[in-house]
């Protein structure tokens, strides 16, 4: 870790920290390992509190926090070095870089948590930690905090109750520093890079992996990774909002949905983009695509200072919902099919997310029965869509196995929306004007 980064995140600790008391212990878990298969892993992803606050790399970490401790207020267990572990797993920091690297005031090797830890929790009433994520961590919470109260003797204080801490450290990741953003604007311009090879390399009869493999290509150049698995949807697999098979051949004449986003540094982007296989929209696809586009554009006027998360979902469902009453794919007054729900058949998800470290960031979407106002520093995705599935009989038939939906990234600003994710074409001349400059 550079001395910048590390920065950061004692930074971050310190936020953590002034929130507390000395009758509080923090335990942050790092991720462990995953079994793919046998003997074979997943790809390791730390997981996003413990990176937020540690900047620490490994599995099986455990980070403390003691607030006011006099012998130090951040203490790690860590996996020792081991040579012959190494030999076949790459290095491991070891103890003495947790602390001269990633600025841990003691730092033990994990072999002596269950003795250490305990003692570390002696005299703290209140025990915060992520209870309820995982079934054998909080199994080995349990035993450190029976132990911790074994310890103590009639004059000490033993911890009493175990909490979750969730909502603060999401509260302060839902707000970006500068140097978060700037992070979120590097993988957006990654992503921004892949999705126009896409729509520069599809053709009909391509098959939709190979479309997927070309955009991860560019996430992997740039030293990223998938932030999710994408999808790229033809024709009617647009309308199953979550197609992750990619399978099936394009076709000349259908649309294809993408919905792919680079994570790099730690944080993620999330794009889609609806086009043409062949390169031009027909009268139907550029119908209902505008209808989206629209959509889109209203809502992202919304992301600003003092308006709500759910306001710019309310201006893209409004779009929407005349727009599927203009093509007949509803009837009646638009205020009583928002209130009954009509539109769901065709758009049945909300208009976006946080965005963060997280593709589906943390942080409350409501407080206190309110939707949560925005604020400068706060980042969400825009991605309005219609979907005609092609069991909608009721429909014309000409409509049928239609899906679009366009997703970008937005930060909310002291003034204007920030578009991070600009630099896709998404309006349907500059879409097939791109796609006509085939690589």
């Amino acid at each position: 870790m550079d001395s910048l980064h590390r920065k950061v995140s004692e930074k971050r600790r310190q936020a953590l920290l002034n929130q507390c008391s000395e009758r509080q212990a923090l335990i942050i878990p790092a991720a462990s390992e995953k079994t793919r298969n046998r003997d074979v892993e997943h790809v390791f992803r730390q997981d996003s509190d413990f990176l937020y606050l540690t900047g620490f790399p490994e599995p099986d970490a455990v980070a403390v926090l003691l607030p006011n401790r006099a012998g130090g207020e951040f203490i790690l267990f860590v996996r020792e070095r081991d040579p012959e572990q190494e030999r076949w797993s790459g290095k491991r920091y070891g103890t003495e870089d947790a602390k001269e690297l990633f600025g841990a005031d003691q730092a033990y090797p994990l072999a002596e948590i269950g003795q250490k830890l305990p003692e570390l929790l002696v005299g703290r009433e209140i025990i915060n930690y992520p209870i309820g994520r995982d079934e054998h961590g909080d199994r080995r919470m349990l035993d450190w905090f029976r132990s911790a109260r074994r310890l103590c003797r009639a004059t000490q204080q033993p911890p009493v109750c175990i909490q979750t801490f969730d909502n603060n450290i999401h509260s302060m990741r839902l707000i970006k520093s500068a140097e978060e953003l700037d992070a979120m604007h590097r993988a957006a311009g990654v992503t921004v890079s892949a999705h126009r090879r896409a729509m520069q390399v599809a053709q009909p009869a391509m098959p939709e992996y190979e479309l997927a493999a070309e955009i991860l290509a560019i996430f992997h150049r740039h030293g990223g990774e998938a932030a999710y698995p994408s999808i790229v949807a033809g024709g009617a697999n647009a309308c199953t909002l979550h197609y992750v098979t990619n399978r099936e051949l394009l076709r000349d004449g259908d649309l294809v949905l993408i919905d792919a986003g680079a994570e790099l540094d730690g944080y993620a982007a999330d794009i889609t983009r609806t086009f043409p296989v062949n390169g031009r929209f027909s009268g139907e696809q550029r119908a209902v695509y505008e209808i989206v586009l629209a959509a889109q554009q209203a809502a992202i006027e919304e992301v600003c200072c003092g308006r709500t998360f759910d306001d710019f979902h309310q201006r893209a469902t409004r779009v929407l919902v005349q727009g599927m009453v203009d093509l007949d794919w509803l009837s009646g007054d638009i205020d009583n099919l928002i209130e009954r729900g009509e539109h769901r058949r065709f758009y049945p998800h909300r208009t976006g997310h946080w965005l963060g470290m997280d593709v589906h960031d943390v942080g409350p979407l409501a407080l206190e029965g309110k939707w949560q106002e925005l604020q400068e520093g706060m980042v969400v995705t825009v991605e309005p869509g219609l979907y005609c599935p092609p069991g909608s009989t009721e429909i014309d038939e000409r409509w049928r196995g239609i899906g679009v939906r366009i997703e970008d990234d937005v930060a909310v600003t002291a003034n204007l929306p920030w578009v991070l994710t600009e630099g896709v074409p998404k309006n349907p001349v500059e879409v097939e004007a791109m796609m006509s400059c085939k690589l």
